[in-house]
């Protein structure tokens, strides 16, 4: 295990601070947990720690304080950040109509030493590696810490936007070894130092932060061909919500409708239209940060790609450290538990399916509405075998009125030990709640709804009891898929919206589903039945 330590150099930051606030900080004696201070205009300033918000002073900020921590830090870049010399802290600038500055956030810089060792092995691997999570986890702290262990085996070059890894001034900060810097004039202008530092210093290393512009991944794609291993990070939380970011699913390989030919759909057992990576991932490995020490990661992001668009996600790595400090890695089970996240893309593209259960998962998506069967199954003298279900989250008199519905033995208990199968909510399964995690111990098949609704629950107690389908004419459905996968990619290469042919509503459900599932916002106009989906970008 690692010994953490931590240098913060809080006393450069409480120096350019107004006096008045910079004690109040000291006062509030909790620098440890200290993420960033807030000034603006006209408002009381505020303390964020890790553990939550704090009001410093009764007194509003003033133009004077604004004034003289300005005039005590470096110049403002074109993404109106700036620093203070040798140190990791960032000041950032809000600025009103006139260029004047009426806010600032003073966020604290830390250069954390041991907090890469829970990674180190997929780092020193040569694979690159793409590291995801919201502000203020702890990306950068993670990506410098990596900079300077590879420096101390190779040529490791940083391409510093904001100086947020290396730090602000001429010298690096010592947190990142012997790793080289190359800072960029303009955030604009990051794709472009990118190529500089493969082209004109020879780096077998290139680290880079907030990858969030399409030539930025273009870039690093370039890079990544020609052999330098690539450790970045990007704008995202997990791999689902980076594959559909237009932008950016390049890094992972990106995704596409393809139509199969007739032969090839059948051998499949699929529709002509699925979605399909597009290309080789730039980046190999990908993690996300889902708390400050505990990592999802996903080995092979080829293959973690693959089977999303396939509907059958493979379930993550989980790395955590305790409270003495110990790492712990769960290695995933040979069979995924549950299907949660992007798997309802892949689902809009197909009906159904009349398959056995067994020991799946599946996720739930609202896009097409199918109805059951007039008379269901056990009307018509079929014997269906009662299944005992535990929701967790699911909301049980719509689970009750759905199986009445249907007409389906659906037994409902009040203890998990009880259950063939458990349902719950998406929001429940990503948090890994302790009654997810011990489902998953006995072998449960796990069920994912997207949401809380009795459209779902009743497709998802039609595909548990196998009921047949009266899906809506096949040819029909592809060619309408298709219209609309080519509407959404004129209007992803500049055309301000496209008109789709008059639908059903069912059809519709789906435009709109596929529409999101890019981003992009789309509207239903007219009157039956001649009502239509328009799409467009806001």
């Amino acid at each position: 295990m690692t010994q953490r330590r931590i240098t913060d150099d809080l006393h450069v930051l409480m120096g350019v601070l107004p006096p008045r606030i910079a004690e109040a900080v000291q006062k509030a004696n909790n620098s440890d947990q200290l993420l960033e201070i807030v000034m603006d205009l006209g408002r009381k300033p505020v303390a964020r720690f890790t553990n939550g918000d704090l009001t410093l002073l009764e007194e509003e900020v003033t133009h004077d304080d604004l004034d003289f921590t300005v005039s005590r830090i470096g110049e403002f870049d074109a993404d109106n950040r700036a620093g203070l010399e040798r140190t990791l802290h960032r000041i950032s600038a809000i600025r009103n109509r006139r260029g004047h500055i009426v806010g600032l956030t003073c966020r604290v810089g830390r250069a954390v030493y041991g907090t890469i060792d829970i990674i180190q092995d997929l780092i020193e691997s040569g694979k690159s590696v793409l590291i995801l999570g919201r502000p203020g986890i702890g990306k950068t702290t993670m990506l410098r810490e990596a900079a300077r262990i590879l420096a101390e085996k190779k040529r490791v070059v940083i391409v510093d936007t904001s100086n947020e890894i290396g730090g602000d001034g001429d010298v690096p900060h010592p947190a990142v070894g012997a790793a080289r810097r190359m800072q960029v004039p303009k955030p604009s202008l990051q794709h472009e130092v990118m190529i500089e530092a493969v082209e004109n210093h020879n780096p077998e290393v290139i680290v880079i932060d907030e990858i969030g512009r399409e030539l930025e991944a273009a870039a690093a794609r370039t890079i990544a061909e020609r052999g330098v291993q690539l450790i970045g990070t990007a704008h995202g939380r997990t791999l689902e919500n980076l594959l559909l970011n237009p932008t950016l699913s390049d890094l992972v390989g990106g995704i596409e409708a393809v139509t199969l030919s007739d032969e090839e759909a059948r051998r499949r057992g699929t529709q002509k239209t699925v979605l399909e990576r597009r290309a080789p991932p730039t980046f190999d490995v990908l993690i996300e940060i889902q708390e400050r020490d505990r990592l999802a990661i996903h080995p092979d992001v080829a293959a973690a790609v693959d089977a999303l668009v396939r509907n059958n996600p493979l379930p993550p790595e989980i790395r955590y450290r305790d409270a003495e400090g110990n790492i712990h890695v769960e290695k995933p089970p040979a069979q995924p538990a549950a299907r949660n996240g992007y798997g309802a893309m892949q689902a809009g593209f197909r009906r159904l399916m009349n398959e056995p259960t067994g020991a799946r998962s599946t996720e739930m998506t609202p896009g097409r509405r199918e109805e059951p069967e007039s008379e269901p199954r056990s009307m018509r003298g079929e014997r269906l075998q009662p299944i005992r279900i535990y929701p967790y989250g699911v909301a049980r008199n719509r689970l009750q009125q759905s199986a009445k519905r249907l007409g389906v033995p659906a037994l409902i208990v009040r203890a998990l030990e009880e259950a063939d199968v458990l349902i719950t909510l998406r929001a429940y399964y990503r948090s890994r709640q302790q009654t997810i995690l011990e489902a998953e111990q006995r072998g449960m098949p796990i069920y994912v709804l997207r949401a809380n609704t009795n459209t779902q629950i009743e497709q998802l107690l039609a595909e548990l009891f196998n009921l047949s389908m009266q899906p809506e004419d096949g040819d029909e459905w592809e060619e309408t898929m298709a219209q609309t996968q080519a509407a959404i990619q004129m209007v992803m290469n500049g055309e301000r919206y496209v008109d789709l042919a008059p639908a059903s509503a069912a059809i519709r459900r789906m435009q709109h589903e596929m529409a999101r599932q890019y981003q992009l916002t789309s509207h239903s106009y007219g009157k039956e039945p001649n009502r239509r989906v328009r799409i467009y970008r806001e």
